[in-house]
């Protein structure tokens, strides 16, 4: 299997961002991440973003696209994955009265189907990334997999956050090996229990049983580190993460 390689999601350093994109990139790829996952572009238009990637040699790993964007923008979403090199499309957030039950889950996972579709004639890969409400249970499964399962794995693909698994109470490593190789990109994040999210290796997620079964199965392509939560400054949460990943030889 080729070693994951690993990028930093820009929701981290949104404060940095907001003013300063180019800046953010810049410290970014002077920590030694090997791209990014966008969510916007900050004080940037799309172009200039580009531009400023380019600049900082670093790849894009995936675009958080909002379902809005999806649904009224696709042309200009294909545009812009176009300008930013990119393949991967996710959608980064439905609200959970969306994923309430086991037939509002396969009606999303069907128009999840349809933009997959559109976006896969562009050579383009759709995911959809979990928080804890799509990891509930729903008719003795997750709303997660009932979503996955409407529509066909060449058009909707899993970016799983193993914190938001582990905060719902499941165990990634067995939500991994359910999804196998429906799982091309994994949102790296840790949390203590019952206080909140924390750097990478500083909380109770099992990162040596996800590595292993990311080893297993052998699809993943990107680690993508990010903190919601932090309680040193943006900058320095993000330089903690690629430094624990470097110590376990992740990056």
């Amino acid at each position: 299997m080729k070693k994951p390689l690993v990028s930093l999601q820009m929701w981290t350093l949104r404060d940095v961002v907001e003013q300063d994109f180019r800046h953010a990139v810049t410290e970014v790829a002077a920590m030694g991440y090997h791209g990014v996952e966008l969510a916007g572009y900050g004080n940037l238009d799309a172009q200039a973003a580009s531009e400023a990637l380019q600049d900082a040699g670093l790849r894009v790993s995936g675009m958080h696209v909002s379902v809005d964007r999806l649904k009224g923008a696709l042309d200009e979403v294909v545009q812009e994955a176009a300008l930013f090199e990119a393949k991967d499309i996710i959608c980064p957030w439905m609200a959970p009265e969306a994923v309430a039950t086991r037939a509002q889950c396969e009606a999303l996972g069907e128009e999840f189907n349809e933009i997959g579709a559109a976006l896969r004639v562009h050579g383009l890969r759709f995911s959809y990334h979990n928080h804890g409400h799509e990891i509930a249970t729903v008719d003795g499964r997750t709303a997660f997999e009932w979503v996955l399962d409407a529509a066909e794995p060449r058009n909707l693909s899993a970016e799983v956050d193993v914190y938001w698994v582990q905060h719902a109470g499941l165990r990634p490593q067995d939500l991994l090996h359910r999804l196998g190789s429906r799982v091309p990109l994994i949102h790296l994040k840790d949390g203590r229990k019952g206080v909140g999210q924390c750097e990478i290796g500083l909380g109770a997620v099992n990162f040596d049983a996800i590595f292993s079964a990311v080893e297993q199965i052998g699809a993943v392509e990107w680690y993508v580190a990010e903190q919601e939560e932090y309680e040193v400054s943006s900058l320095k949460s993000a330089r903690l993460c690629i430094d624990q990943l470097r110590l376990w030889g992740r990056a």
